[in-house]
């Protein structure tokens, strides 16, 4: 298996494997200047959202913890942002100047959006001339951070594609890489198993604590899950608790040790496993990862998810014969020869490392193809 990539070494020495010229919106009334930008400078990616106004607290930590990370992530060569007010769009780009990459800050107010859109055209054009500049460079593959997310699980997904990432993930980690997983809400019932799994008790106590908080929401709120986790697509696909979901969903870890807890949007400190805390919305968990520095998510799938990213791509594993019949444009490794024993576990997991090496060499995947660049915040409490 080859254990270099031809990668984009950063400022910060972080290496990524895409080249982004980020269009960064600090709230969602100025998504539209964010759009424009876009839309007359080749080579920008703007990634509008729904927040950024009247947040508080921990949530407009969140807030700023996810943008400036979205900024700073190493698949980003350079960021613009563009805010109504100059204080938060200043902050967000302090932020991002930190990792030593060109970035320059807007704002609509006292200058208007068409004057605003002009000036943020004319300092595209000078990042995407710096940024397609750039050569890559041959770097080795375990220097670059992964993350994990499934979606429309069922049956398949806990005894095959889950698998395979999950021996994937051995292996990575043997060769010094760093992966982070997450999903929080989903390992209810196999909690104690990931307990056991860090290798701190301080962070076991971390991770116990941001368990228990969501337990705890849940049951001031009176609900009953059943229908939301596991969701009617899980059910349908033979997933009838959240239990028996959850002891699927860890096996994307395979046996690994974990190394650290982190909490919403977190840098990892060192290379190894590394769990964060993030809702199971794929959009949101994805957009979490790219904001603490994943470059590449794995995404196995049951039923077929169709969740991108504009920041990271993400790599579509099924082992499930009927997705991959009827949603082959999204499956970018068809692994349902597990199931029927045509190939072993191994043989998918070698699979996986390659599809991720050319992923990382240039190669778009399915989502990216399509179009599909899903860019949801986590919001964590109605806005003042």
């Amino acid at each position: 298996m080859e254990n270099k990539i031809f990668g984009y070494v950063r400022e910060n020495g972080k290496i990524g494997v895409r080249n982004h010229v980020l269009i960064i919106p600090v709230d969602d009334i100025s998504n539209s200047a964010a759009v424009a930008v876009e839309n007359i400078i080749h080579g920008t990616l703007a990634i509008p959202h729904h927040y950024g106004r009247l947040q508080f607290g921990k949530d407009l930590e969140l807030f700023f913890k996810t943008m400036i990370g979205a900024g700073s992530n190493p698949n980003v060569a350079a960021a613009i942002v563009v805010g109504i007010e100059p204080k938060w769009a200043n902050k967000i780009a302090q932020g991002i100047a930190e990792t030593g990459k060109p970035v320059e800050a807007f704002y609509i107010e006292k200058n208007g959006e068409l004057k605003t859109i002009e000036k943020m055209c004319r300092s595209a054009v000078r990042m995407v001339e710096h940024a397609t500049s750039l050569k890559k460079e041959w770097v080795n593959f375990s220097d670059i951070t992964i993350s994990l997310k499934c979606g429309e699980s069922d049956t398949t997904s806990g005894l095959a594609s889950n698998r395979i990432v999950g021996r994937f993930t051995e292996k990575f980690l043997q060769n010094n890489g760093t992966v982070l997983f997450g999903e929080t809400t989903e390992l209810t019932g196999a909690e104690h198993i990931v307990a056991q799994r860090l290798k701190k008790e301080e962070d076991r106590n971390k991770f116990l604590k941001m368990f228990n908080e969501y337990q705890e929401l849940i049951k001031e709120q009176g609900v009953d899950l059943l229908g939301s986790q596991p969701t009617e697509g899980n059910i349908a696909g033979g997933l009838s608790t959240i239990e028996e979901k959850a002891l699927g969903n860890i096996q994307k870890i395979g046996n690994a040790k974990i190394d650290s807890a982190l909490d919403y949007g977190e840098q990892p400190v060192g290379k190894g496993l590394h769990f964060m805390n993030t809702s199971s919305a794929a959009a949101e968990a994805v957009t979490l990862f790219a904001a603490a520095g994943a470059v590449v998510h794995l995404f196995p799938t049951g039923q077929g998810n169709i969740i991108g990213n504009p920041i990271i791509p993400v790599i579509k594993i099924t082992a499930n014969p009927n997705t991959v019949k009827y949603m082959s444009e999204h499956i970018d490794l068809d692994a349902s020869g597990l199931l029927n024993l045509r190939e072993n576990l191994d043989h998918y997991a070698d699979c996986l490392w390659n599809k991720i090496i050319e992923t990382a060499n240039g190669k778009f995947v399915k989502a990216e193809i399509l179009k599909h660049r899903e860019f949801v915040l986590t919001k964590l409490y109605p806005s003042a």
